[in-house]
């Protein structure tokens, strides 16, 4: 069966993700079209370049995420360097590894640019900074005169990942000008409105893939200081988007899996934690699939 998906960002929980599209590969399903925002534009990317889902369960399981990780040398080597280049950097780490290892595994298939792709096939979300808006690549590319075919998609996927003050934000050339993009969680981390049509009518059926609990089963925020206060704002920015594209409607369309226990930037997984966050998004999809 052909049906579309949307991911959304969760970070090292995507892990789930794949065991969720391990399910529905086994169970016969096919994705035409796929969109995804950080995680879940890795997953996006990779099933659109034609991985499956064992292959790439085996390429996260053989990575070491630790060494996508790559501050700054410096020549000074004190602790505090790394806060001075989080200051002028905006991250602390490069995020240069990261993209050439998305470059490398989607090279394996033969995809680099977005041409090498059918139209329409994928769709990532990433958040302009400095202009303040959403962007969807490679939809909005030629606003900031860029040509679409020819963009990089390792670059898109790295903009899309760009974990605000983690890594180091994307910088656009455009015009005499930059332009800093960042996670695309920041304004839409579960695009599930991304396949809608003016007329309300779709292609064919979508399917979207969420990393978190239902709205009304998740706990509410314990604020004790500054640092609480941070996170349940941010959180709440991040979901208020898409949180009223999530009806009763749509919710029967939606997987949600709960990965509450595990960090977005959790880069030492063991093994015990991936197969158990695997085990969390087949789980989900077995029992999901016995009424959809």
């Amino acid at each position: 069966m052909l049906i579309d998906g949307v991911f959304s960002g969760g970070g090292l929980k995507g892990f789930a993700l794949v065991g969720a599209y391990q399910v529905l590969e086994e169970q016969g399903y096919r994705f035409q079209r796929v969109a995804g925002t950080s995680a879940g534009a890795i997953l996006a990317c990779f099933i659109a370049a034609g991985y499956s889902s064992k292959e790439i369960e085996e390429m996260l399981s053989e990575q070491d995420f630790q060494v996508l990780l790559d501050p700054r040398k410096t020549i000074l080597p004190f602790p505090f360097m790394k806060w001075l280049h989080l200051y002028w950097r905006l991250g602390l780490y490069q995020g240069k590894a990261l993209e050439n290892w998305f470059l490398e595994k989607l090279a394996a298939k033969g995809v680099y640019t977005f041409s090498d792709l059918p139209q329409g096939k994928l769709k990532l979300v990433a958040s302009d900074l400095t202009n303040g808006k959403m962007i969807v690549l490679p939809d909005d590319l030629e606003r900031y005169g860029l040509v679409a075919e020819s963009f990089p998609i390792a670059r898109a996927l790295r903009m899309s990942c760009g974990i605000p003050f983690f890594f180091e934000p994307v910088r656009l050339k455009v015009g005499s000008g930059e332009t800093i993009v960042v996670d695309g969680g920041v304004l839409s981390n579960f695009p599930i409105w991304i396949f809608d049509k003016p007329d309300g009518k779709k292609d064919r059926p979508v399917l979207g893939l969420k990393l978190s609990r239902r709205q009304e089963e998740r706990p509410g925020f314990k604020i004790n200081n500054g640092l609480n206060l941070f996170e349940a704002l941010f959180t709440t920015m991040k979901n208020a988007h898409d949180e009223k594209y999530i009806s009763r409607k749509s919710e029967k369309d939606i997987i949600f899996i709960p990965v509450d226990d595990y960090s977005a930037t959790q880069f030492d997984l063991d093994e015990e934690a991936k197969d158990s966050l695997m085990e969390k998004g087949r789980s989900r999809t077995v029992q999901f699939l016995k009424t959809w």
